[in-house]
């Protein structure tokens, strides 16, 4: 099964990017998925659902660690046509 994740960490900053949003593109760089694309006002990761799932967990802890204050996320199942 294939997973797309869409995510955003806050409290936002337009001017510098805050630690938490820092720690979560890295969490979804370093992670074993098949794509990821970071913005400033949202990001995505596709893979596997083992992966998804992983990177999420890791996504949670440490982005609450790092001081957000909110994570917004869903994650959809996806066909391999949809990529």
């Amino acid at each position: 099964m294939r997973l797309r994740l869409e995510f955003t960490t806050e409290p936002f900053d337009l001017d510098e990017a805050p630690g938490h949003a820092v720690v979560a593109r890295e969490v979804v760089e370093t992670a074993d998925l098949d794509a990821v694309d970071v913005g400033p006002f949202g990001n995505t990761a596709e893979g596997g659902a083992d992966a998804v799932l992983a990177a999420v967990d890791t996504l949670l802890r440490r982005t609450l660690t790092a001081g957000a204050t909110r994570v917004t996320l869903q994650v959809n199942v996806i066909e391999e046509d949809d990529r």
